[in-house]
């Protein structure tokens, strides 16, 4: 039994050591750096939470080395913030497959100190699930819950599998607090979209509403018979509303074809939804039903 958990030790002091090669330092105007991963050739991915501002930040890779990294994105939605770097020899990790994890697999998560080690912290995934939304309503594919310490500075670092493979990268900033990690194909889906973009497209339509009641005796006129509906307080100019011909006062009562109670079930199908998708919907004007379509926008920079 002993000689069993002394291979066991020393194969997970392997794979931090392997992996940790990956891991680098992020300085960027906080008392305490956080962690990244060298993702790609020249990409360092970190928690976007972690970085207090967004010129002179520095990366402090394996053997001590510092180099100069620039911004080429973030996303508060996900908590994924983008680096580029000029050209380096730090490794990139191997990556798995984070849908074959199951509850209480033992992981690792690492991170870099400020004086350049690697340190780790190591527990079980504590919980599992499929996609679901950030505070910011961001999609993330897979939601992994840890029952580990993800100690100040881990952020941004990877949880790595007993086999060696990245699986995502750690962050305490989307979990209220709580340990969770980013799934590699979400951010996969962000890096790719940041370098592209520098940015990640927010799907909006341009309306201000609130949940109406729509009168018994009007229900019938309408498929779903819909008992309350959104009504426009607000019309953004040459939004995408605008551009469908929505106008103040109308109530929206059903979209998809399915009734519109509330804001809940227009943000779940907005999330849901890619910028240049159609809205099908129906509003009630003048108590007459009026079929219309939306094409989502893209909601502009602040």
């Amino acid at each position: 039994m002993a000689s069993g958990i002394a291979t066991f030790s020393q194969e997970l002091a392997a794979i931090a050591e392997k992996v940790g090669t990956s891991v680098v330092g992020v300085s960027a105007g906080q008392r305490i750096p956080s962690s990244g991963i060298h993702w790609r050739k020249g990409v360092v991915v970190t928690a976007h939470h972690a970085l207090r501002r967004e010129e002179e930040i520095s990366i402090l890779g394996h053997g001590g080395k510092e180099i100069s990294a620039t911004l080429a994105g973030r996303d508060a939605g996900t908590d994924i913030a983008v680096l580029k770097l000029e050209d380096n020899k730090t490794p990139i990790p191997e990556f798995g497959n984070s849908s074959e994890l199951k509850l209480a697999n033992f992981v690792l998560a690492l991170g870099r100190s400020r004086f350049g080690d690697v340190v780790a912290s190591a527990g079980i995934v504590g919980g599992l699930r499929g996609e679901w939304r950030s505070w910011r309503r961001s999609r993330i594919e897979q939601s992994i819950r840890l029952d580990l310490e993800l100690y100040p500075g881990f952020s941004g670092g990877p949880l790595v599998s007993v086999e060696g493979k990245v699986l995502g990268m750690n962050t305490s900033g989307l979990g209220r607090g709580r340990p969770v990690t980013v799934p590699v194909s979400t951010v996969n889906r962000i890096v790719d979209e940041l370098l592209e973009k520098g940015h990640i497209a927010r799907p909006y339509l341009g309306l201000a509403m609130q949940p109406v009641g729509v009168p018994e005796k009007l229900r019938g006129r309408f498929k779903s018979a819909p008992a309350g509906g959104l009504m426009v307080l607000h019309v953004e100019n040459g939004g995408p509303a605008d551009q469908a011909g929505i106008v103040l006062g109308d109530v929206i009562v059903e979209l998809q074809g399915k009734p519109a109670l509330d804001m809940e079930r227009l943000q779940e199908l907005l999330a849901s939804s890619r910028v240049n998708d159609k809205i099908e919907l129906t509003v009630m004007r003048g108590g007459a039903a009026v079929g219309l379509a939306i094409s989502v926008g893209e909601r502009p920079a602040r």
